[in-house]
């Protein structure tokens, strides 16, 4: 059994440092590219990178070339927090922004572009005006908005969505006052999923406080709670023409373990995981295999810890 054909699972980003001896080999082969690594293993990932600044369109072309040996392959790209945040709907950058992603769309690689928008962006007449702007400033590609405050939730605003045809991004986050709960709603033909894991230290982040972004992203879901998920992502993905699904949860590849989890929950056979991780990770692994051999410790006996990011 394998997945939908219209169902993509994978990571939120793939180059994090703490990755290194973890998700991917702390030696590492010549010409190892961990983008083309983690094509071995999932049919989507979600770019973090463009968040803060745009995908210049050789690096997309670069990019989709490392893909290339998994042709389901699909791309998901984060909207610049220069719109998002900034609320900028300058021409120029608009402009700029959008040459990286016609590079993946001329490629047949882009999903969807992901509008992330804080927790302080409400439901008003005046952000539903600016999510507006932007469906129309970006009007060739399709669009997602995750929204982080409750009020998102109020029927106008969900039909200010669907009449601008902007997918619905459910997400799992750390309760907090008018957060977003999870859902299983669907406001476009493309469903999205993003889990961010449930530490507290998700909200210092997102009020800019002093947690650090691992420790914000640092939670394992527990099996029974990705069971919760996977009746969710089969709902939405029943009526959707691509749904897709993400762990957002990079702290000590917590994100890859989860994403792997929910892809096999969801009908993905290939039960391939990276060395390292089944090494860090054996309970939640123990049904996966890898393709490499995992480095023999130096001394005799040692069995390494399972580590965790602070």
């Amino acid at each position: 059994m394998s997945l939908p054909r219209t169902l993509f699972c994978g990571p939120s980003g793939w180059s994090y440092p703490h990755w290194s001896g973890i998700v991917y080999p702390k030696l590492k082969p010549r010409g190892f590219h961990a983008l083309e690594d983690l094509a071995n293993y999932f049919d989507a990932v979600e770019i973090n990178t463009s968040f803060y600044q745009p995908v210049r369109p050789e690096l997309a072309s670069v990019w989709v070339r490392k893909v290339a040996h998994n042709p389901r392959f699909q791309f998901t790209v984060k909207l610049g927090r220069r719109f998002t945040h900034e609320r900028s709907l300058a021409a120029v950058e608009i402009a700029q922004y959008k040459e990286g992603l016609r590079a993946f769309q001329r490629a047949r690689k882009l999903g969807c572009v992901l509008m992330q928008f804080p927790w302080s962006f409400r439901y008003t007449e005046e952000n539903r005006g600016h999510v507006i702007a932007l469906r129309r400033a970006f009007y060739e590609f399709p669009l997602v908005a995750e929204m982080r405050h409750a009020s998102w939730l109020h029927e106008e605003a969900l039909g200010a969505l669907m009449d601008y045809r902007i997918g619905f991004a459910n997400i799992d986050q750390a309760a907090y006052t008018k957060g977003m709960p999870p859902a299983s709603l669907l406001t476009s033909k493309i469903g999205y999923v993003r889990l961010h894991g449930r530490n507290p230290a998700h909200w210092e982040r997102e009020f800019g406080r002093a947690a650090p972004a691992t420790a914000a992203h640092d939670y394992l879901y527990s099996r029974q709670e990705l069971e919760e998920w996977k009746q969710r992502i089969e709902n939405i993905q029943q009526h959707a023409a691509m749904t897709f699904v993400f762990a957002n949860n990079d702290a000590g590849g917590k994100a890859v373990v989860n994403a792997l989890e929910l892809a096999q929950m969801l009908g993905d056979d290939r039960r391939l995981a990276p060395a390292p991780l089944i090494e860090q990770f054996p309970e939640e692994l123990a049904e996966f295999r890898s393709e490499r051999p995992m480095q023999t410790a130096l001394f005799a006996g040692y069995v390494p810890e399972r580590r965790a990011v602070a």
